[in-house]
């Protein structure tokens, strides 16, 4: 963690996850490292936000009540197709991640979470834009 000094505007992320102690830690830890991040419990509420502001990238939980991980992904990809998604997961299993790839995962991450490798990640995303 350091927060690397940038001129561009900070990156924005829709973090989804079903545990609120998960989702509140990774956010502060990606706040601190200069992204604006809002948190979402749920994915029906991702969705709504991104029906009213533009998103960077999006970072969901796989196994969620009511709408799981690839299914959020399927929407979001509708909204818009050139947003990044990156899947997390604390199972590993082939054929889910095959079918995230699929459904234009940017990329698909286990718990427990590699936080520099996390932020390698986004920093990857941020320079593809």
């Amino acid at each position: 963690m350091g927060g690397a000094v940038n001129s561009k505007p900070p990156k924005e992320i829709i973090l989804v996850d079903d545990d609120k102690y998960s989702l509140e830690t990774l956010s502060k830890l990606l706040t601190e490292d200069g992204y604006k991040v809002v948190g979402c419990l749920n994915g029906k509420e991702a969705l709504e936000k991104m029906k009213n502001k533009k998103y960077d990238i999006i970072i969901t939980d796989l196994r969620m009540p009511e709408m799981g991980g690839i299914e959020l992904l399927k929407n979001i990809k509708k909204i818009n197709p050139e947003i990044s998604v990156i899947i997390i997961t604390a199972f590993g299993e082939v054929d889910t991640y095959l079918e995230a790839i699929d459904s234009g995962a940017f990329d698909y991450i286990h718990k427990p979470i590699n936080y520099e490798g996390l932020l390698k990640l986004l920093e990857t995303i941020s320079n593809r834009k």
